[in-house]
């Protein structure tokens, strides 16, 4: 039985874990997902919600908590923790995969209790460190660590599919761009979509307020992320709805993925993403062969992000789109450098593979 260890204050980690758990699944490996926020006392979570809704709205505001971010693990009293090792011990874990630094901390205070703490295998999803490992407790002795990406190396380590599915040929593409905030819609994204709306580009995007539909640009199709679901709600990947143009928000019928999340299915079909570059978009843009248009980052592991897609190719800054004109065709190199870098002899470690071929893994129990 392997753990996933996530935290739902960043979807762009939340959600490779739960790709992970889903691909480790159709290798016949028992998985647990476990939410880092599930263990706080209901005060702690209630202002981690409130935060989200206010980093959403305010970007300023959310790059600044991004510094100031205190380790949730501080929080969970001792006997969250005894009751989930418990729990561990039932289900027979022998490895947890940590994609937050914030359980590092977790872990360190079971052992401290005495308790025997599985296998450790980190997966860091950003080029660089990010907060939540940038403030974590020492990693145990011996751990393992997996990159889906490095700065320091200029390329892509490891990764983890998001389908088996081939991209969809350029051609085929409907010519639309998906304009999103990440998991929490922060930043200048929607500014940005109606820039490109203006330009004339037609745009997929996503909403995550009943109110901010109705302010899309004209000839947008709306897509509404659930405002009252939280990762820590359940372990499905994010509910998703279509808003037609006129319908009232709140009818919309949210439909999830089963096998990744939904969004990835339009990141397929659009020429490009335009978003902030949070290190789960990086994993969609490879995945779909789909060019990221790079919009302000979040933080400086995001700006890292941002330079080595850039580097490599996959990526351009939207000013640098701008002054181009925001030609549809000059995107296309960067997709052809994106299907060389998913399907050729160099492409990335296979986190999946790599697991189960572990000597005595319990992939195949």
């Amino acid at each position: 039985m392997i753990a996933i260890l996530t935290s739902g204050v960043a979807l762009g980690v939340h959600v490779p874990g739960l790709l992970l758990a889903s691909r480790l699944g159709e290798r016949g490996a028992k998985v647990v997902v476990e939410v880092i926020e599930r263990l706080l006392p209901d005060d702690r979570l209630r202002m981690v919600e409130a935060s989200r809704s206010l980093f959403h709205r305010d970007f300023r505001v959310a790059r600044a908590g991004q510094r100031l971010a205190a380790d949730p693990a501080q929080a969970i009293d001792d006997a969250a923790l005894v009751a989930l090792h418990r729990r561990w011990r039932q289900l027979g874990v022998q490895r947890v995969v940590v994609f937050s630094g914030f359980w590092l901390g977790a872990l360190g205070r079971l052992s401290a209790l005495g308790l025997r703490v599985p296998e450790v295998t980190i997966c860091q999803v950003d080029s660089v460190e990010s907060p939540s490992f940038q403030r974590a407790a020492p990693s145990p002795v011996g751990t393992q660590v997996f990159r889906l990406a490095s700065s320091a190396s200029s390329d892509l380590p490891c990764t983890i599919p998001v389908t088996r599915r081939p991209p969809v040929r350029w051609p085929e593409r409907g010519g639309r761009l998906l304009v999103h905030g990440g998991g929490w819609g922060m930043g200048t994204y929607r500014q940005r979509a109606a820039d490109l709306s203006a330009a004339g580009h037609a745009l997929d995007l996503v909403v995550h307020e009943l109110d901010e539909a109705a302010s899309a640009p004209a000839g947008t199709r709306a897509y509404l992320m659930d405002p009252s679901w939280h990762p820590w709600h359940d372990d499905g990947y994010p509910p998703l709805g279509h808003l037609a143009p006129g319908q009232d928000p709140r009818t919309v019928k949210f439909r999830r993925g089963t096998a990744h999340h939904s969004s990835f299915d339009l990141a397929r079909e659009a020429i490009a993403m335009v978003s902030k570059p949070g290190g789960g978009t990086l994993l969609d843009s490879l995945w779909s062969a789909t060019p990221l248009v790079l919009l302000e980052p979040s933080g400086q592991h995001e700006e890292h992000n941002a330079r080595l897609w850039c580097d490599l190719g996959f990526g351009i800054r939207f000013e640098q789109w701008q002054d181009a004109g925001f030609v549809a065709e000059y995107l296309r190199p960067l997709h052809e450098a994106l299907l060389t870098a998913g399907t050729g002899p160099a492409r990335p470690l296979d986190m999946v593979e790599a697991l189960c071929a572990r000597k005595g893994s319990s992939c195949m129990r």
